[in-house]
């Protein structure tokens, strides 16, 4: 059986002094990505130590690109039932 998925990577990162911290995510490897969004130290370090999630994070902080991740992964599997007729 294949998988379908759509490719997804998330990252945090400390400005050079350390002090404001940042999430992006790519999305279908896209070279730009999303714009950043700043974010609490201690969530970043919760992240950093694998205490999250990537879905769980990537829900909570780009909401509008996990909907669109969630129908086109619906959209796909019902294609693919839709071929096999289930």
């Amino acid at each position: 059986m294949q998988s379908f998925d759509i490719p997804r990577l998330v990252s945090v990162y400390p400005d050079k002094s350390g002090i404001r911290w940042w999430t992006k995510a790519w999305f279908n490897n896209s070279e730009s990505g999303e714009a950043a969004i700043e974010i609490d130290r201690q969530l970043a370090i919760k992240f950093i130590n694998d205490n999250i999630e990537k879905d769980e994070w990537l829900e909570e902080y780009f909401p509008k690109q996990m909907e669109v991740y969630h129908n086109a992964i619906e959209q796909t599997r019902e294609q693919i039932l839709n071929q096999l007729n289930i």
